[in-house]
């Protein structure tokens, strides 16, 4: 081969070894850089991110206030850089809890990345919105000395209670922002309204949701068949018209107040901040505290009816 022929070959030869090098390196860079993610519980192509911060679209004065915090469901290339981490970290945070594991600051440190560590409390800050937003649970420190972390139940009879077993479940801040609308539409929502919305928060009837699944048939069949919501059609509405109430199961076990804090939770406020809802929500606690002394008035006249009854009989 001649000798000019041969200088060419090893030429390209050695521009074929640069690029690959290059190319080589920056996907070491990118798997150095890459949060970690591969083994969560959410990390395949629908898994990327939780629409529920969408639900800052309720608001009483009926505005719809920016969605620009509002989480892809394809792709994290539409948020910002702290609001994608904060996706990351709230995956992280439900892979710990599925594995039992405990949290520590130190592990969501090395899941933010260490480009974005100087910005760790604003990242925490923003999962754990969504944590209550999608969840209904709050990220809280309970060992300040050595930094550990728990989930928090925002709900139920014990909302200082830290979540066990199975007690953390996806559709908790479904049915809230459900209950949130209903109760500041006057009680009653339609569809339509409720509807609104969830596309706020990216989730659509007849697209499954990577969390929520098929949101259409859990808000109209699944939770009320749980009687946590009502379905009925409008009265005399023709074209068929339908709305939501609350149901027997979400009068029992919740309240207008709480879910007030939790619709005060969204928008990083207190429940008086919302004055008109704040007094409902206050005549409710009244009635219900009302309902309980009365119960325990009508259950106190028993026992001591029934006490004087057996009396009597060992009297004779």
């Amino acid at each position: 081969m001649p000798r000019g022929h041969k200088s060419k070959v090893r030429a390209r030869e050695k521009r074929r070894q640069t690029r690959g090098d290059a190319q080589g390196a920056q996907a070491t860079a990118a798997e150095e850089e890459r949060p970690c993610t591969s083994s969560s519980l959410l990390c395949d192509s629908n898994a990327q991110g939780s629409s529920a911060a969408g639900s800052r679209a309720m608001s009483q004065d009926g505005e719809r206030p920016s969605t620009s915090q509002a989480l892809p469901t394809d792709d994290l290339s539409d948020g910002t850089p702290l609001d994608n981490r904060a996706i990351v970290l709230v995956q992280f945070l439900l892979r710990k809890y599925n594995l039992k594991e405990p949290i520590t600051k130190a592990d969501m440190l090395k899941c933010v990345t260490k480009k974005y560590k100087k910005h760790f409390d604003e990242i925490l800050k923003k999962a754990s919105d969504l944590m209550v937003l999608a969840f209904g649970i709050d990220v809280q420190e309970v060992d300040s000395s050595r930094h550990h972390y728990a989930l928090i139940s925002k709900l139920g009879p014990s909302s200082d209670a830290r979540l066990s077993g199975e007690e953390i479940m996806p559709k908790t801040g479904f049915l809230m922002t459900i209950l949130c609308v209903i109760f500041m539409k006057g009680n009653r929502a339609s569809e339509d309204e409720i509807w609104e919305v969830l596309n706020v928060m990216e989730i659509y009837d007849g697209r499954r949701h990577f969390i929520f699944g098929d949101a259409r048939k859990l808000l109209t069949q699944d939770l009320v068949r749980e009687e946590y919501l009502v379905y009925r059609r409008v009265a005399n509405s023709d074209p068929p018209r339908f709305e939501f109430l609350w149901g027997p199961r979400a009068h029992a076990e919740t309240s207008k107040m709480k879910v007030l804090e939790f619709l005060a939770k969204i928008h990083n406020t207190v429940p008086s901040a919302f004055p008109i809802l704040y007094e409902e929500a206050l005549r409710d606690e009244e009635a219900r505290t009302r309902a309980r002394f009365a119960a325990m008035i009508i259950a106190s006249a028993r026992v001591v009816a029934l006490s004087r009854a057996n009396s009597g009989n060992f009297s004779q």
